[in-house]
């Protein structure tokens, strides 16, 4: 006769997987909100007094948004569904050639206009010159990188302009985030290296430029894709 504890666990017995039981109490969650708001929308609750109604009882404006998002403002006798955005393998490929390609060209444009700088203003005190083969290599990966870049973001917004709903995708949305992420990264640091150079008096014409160049590749990125993101909330 086994003892007690050689019974063996039943992975679908709840009070062995607590993972699961947060997850099923946040799925249930979503799925009251979906239902509240589909039938306040059926009762004839505009959005507004949905959003005012479901704030003040606590849930996040992001909760909010997403939940009112699922319907769409057609004239209908009942609450019109949206599609749902989805993952596919050819979205994830989509995305990452963008951003990819966005990040290559933005470094490598940051490279040659660096050595553009060192040329101008050559450093007396360094042995060092800048290498033609840096920005022959920065201009071969602009050359073939931007082009991509652009013809992507075009295909893409041509996509998103057919289906809005895609604007909610998943894989786009990290990616955005993740994009401001090292934007915002790269800002900070530019900032905090200007004012260590010139706490220390050392801040010459050249490094000046190059911190420059460095804030306006990264503010113009995290700029833009800053303004896209609100621009998906607000049309969502």
């Amino acid at each position: 006769m086994g003892a007690p504890h050689d019974r063996p666990v039943d992975p679908y017995d709840g009070s062995h997987n607590g993972d699961s039981k947060g997850r099923n109490t946040m799925a249930s969650g979503t799925q009251d909100l979906e239902r509240f708001v589909r039938k306040a929308l059926e009762k004839g609750s505009s959005k507004e007094e949905v959003k005012a109604a479901l704030t003040s009882a606590g849930w996040t404006t992001e909760q909010v948004r997403s939940a009112l998002s699922g319907f769409a403002d057609v004239p209908f006798t009942l609450p019109v569904p949206r599609p749902r955005p989805y993952l596919s393998a050819r979205e994830a490929f989509l995305y990452l050639v963008l951003f990819t390609t966005l990040y290559l060209s933005a470094y490598h444009l940051g490279s040659l206009l660096f050595n553009l700088i060192n040329r101008a203003f050559p450093d007396p005190a360094s042995f060092t010159t800048s290498s033609a083969d840096s920005m022959r290599w920065s201009i071969a990966s602009i050359i073939v990188g931007f082009p991509i870049f652009i013809g992507m973001s075009l295909k893409i917004g041509a996509e998103l302009t057919r289906r809005p709903e895609k604007r909610l995708s998943g894989v786009r949305r990290w990616l955005t985030y993740l994009t401001l992420f090292v934007a915002a990264v790269v800002l900070l640091c530019d900032v905090i290296t200007l004012v260590d150079h010139a706490l220390g008096g050392e801040l010459s014409v050249r490094f000046a430029l190059k911190v420059g160049v460095a804030a306006i590749i990264s503010v113009t990125v995290f700029g833009y894709y800053l303004w896209d993101l609100r621009r998906d909330e607000r049309d969502a």
